[in-house]
């Protein structure tokens, strides 16, 4: 079985990186991590990627170091 991974996009910071755990499906871990990020919002003003993902490791996430590589232009 193959690993899924899920970019987590931050405006003007590096991407993270998860490895979604083997029982979810693409769009079910989508809504997962979504409702996840609600309720430390709601829960933390102050909230911070530590406290995001102190939330999703209890629900299997898990963070990956990842390197943001070159941007894949085409050169005709």
């Amino acid at each position: 079985m193959s690993e899924t991974f899920m970019i987590l996009p931050v405006p003007g910071q590096a991407p993270r990186l998860l490895r979604v755990p083997d029982d979810y499906e693409r769009h079910e871990a989508y809504r997962h991590v979504t409702a996840v990020m609600a309720a430390v919002q709601e829960r933390e003003h102050a909230w911070d990627w530590e406290d995001l993902l102190q939330a999703l490791e209890v629900h299997g996430f898990t963070a990956v170091d990842c390197v943001l590589g070159p941007v894949l232009e085409r050169v005709d």
